[in-house]
């Protein structure tokens, strides 16, 4: 039996964040909805002493060739020791035999690249057709990838950061100026990026509320996507009884690990509540956005169907250009 290995900047050459990328979440996404994929409960193990997490997240996608198995780290003091907060790798295990076929030593970014896949989806549905500006609250990667991915799906004008680090908020700022050639503009607080912006994107990994439902305004969409594990929390959970239109990527998991764990705990949602999932949206089975005034708010916590369907084609890539160390085991 013979195993690729696929190292990061291998799989850099074969994918990046890009309409090929997008679509091929989507399509996990659909097959979700559609009860075409399998999706077990999330694994997940706190470092509490280190401020750092593990995951273990997988999914079977039918008509897929593999399933990937991704361990994914967060460790958010990483910064002090000179590493970068993400990391992590998937193995591609063959849907037919149950033998590995390739391990994709990617660091996290794959993760980095199908969650910034998600926000896109999540604009395209959610966010007003015209916008003039984005805001987002966090400076680190994901803060990176969600603006990356609006820009995909919507044109805009100004990007509004907040962030809790001035040298971090600043390399952000010269970094998303250059690579979009917009006006980059750091806000003194969330209340300021929340009032004066059309999207907002929250990429934090807060266990503090402080995205007041106060501030919302008719029009505005909200993706959020930092909080992915039990007790982590971005929003005020009053934003979801202000919002016309509340998505999440999946119900069941945003109720245990998402933001709407918190509304759900405060009887703002329950299991009957209308809450839509990305697959639905793609699909067509809900209208999404309706008018220019609505609120809409999307849940993100990351799912399986969106590690097999990447990692799938990082692999399909990187086979045709002959990329990767093919051992015999």
């Amino acid at each position: 039996m013979k195993i690729t290995i696929l190292m990061e900047k291998e799989i850099r050459e074969c994918v990046g964040l890009d309409e090929e990328a997008v679509e091929a979440v989507g399509e996990g996404f659909s097959k979700l909805s559609m009860g075409e994929a399998k999706v077990p409960p999330v694994i997940a193990v706190s470092v509490s002493e280190n401020n750092g997490e593990i995951d273990v997240k997988t999914a079977y996608i039918r008509g897929l060739n593999n399933i990937a198995v991704k361990i994914a780290a967060g460790f958010y003091d990483n910064s002090l020791l000179g590493l970068p907060t993400g990391s992590g790798m998937m193995v591609m295990i063959s849907t037919t035999t149950g033998v590995p076929q390739a391990i994709l030593l990617d660091n996290g970014y794959l993760t980095d690249v199908r969650t910034g896949a998600a926000g896109a989806l999540a604009a395209r549905h959610l966010a007003r057709e015209k916008i003039d500006t984005v805001g987002v609250i966090g400076s680190g990667a994901q803060a990176r990838y969600q603006v990356r991915a609006i820009a995909l799906v919507r044109k805009f004008r100004r990007l509004l950061v907040h962030g809790i680090t001035a040298e971090h908020v600043d390399r952000y700022t010269a970094e998303m100026r250059a690579e979009l050639g917009i006006d980059v503009v750091v806000a003194e607080s969330v209340e300021q990026v929340v009032k004066q912006s059309d999207a907002i994107v929250t990429t934090t990994p807060s266990r503090e509320p402080y995205l007041k439902a106060d501030w919302l305004h008719p029009g505005l969409h909200i993706t959020a996507m930092g909080s992915d594990s039990v007790g982590k929390q971005e929003l005020d959970p009053q934003v979801f009884s202000r919002a016309d239109v509340v998505a999440c990527d999946r119900k069941s998991q945003c109720f245990r690990l998402g933001e709407l764990q918190h509304a759900l705990s405060e009887g703002i949602v329950n299991d009957d509540t209308p809450i839509v999932e990305l697959g639905e949206l793609i699909l067509g089975r809900h209208p999404g956005r309706k008018t220019d005034g609505q609120i809409t708010v999307c849940d993100l916590t990351g799912v399986g169907v969106q590690d097999t369907a990447i990692a799938q084609l990082a692999l399909d890539r990187a086979l045709e250009k002959g990329l990767g160390m093919v051992f015999d085991t």
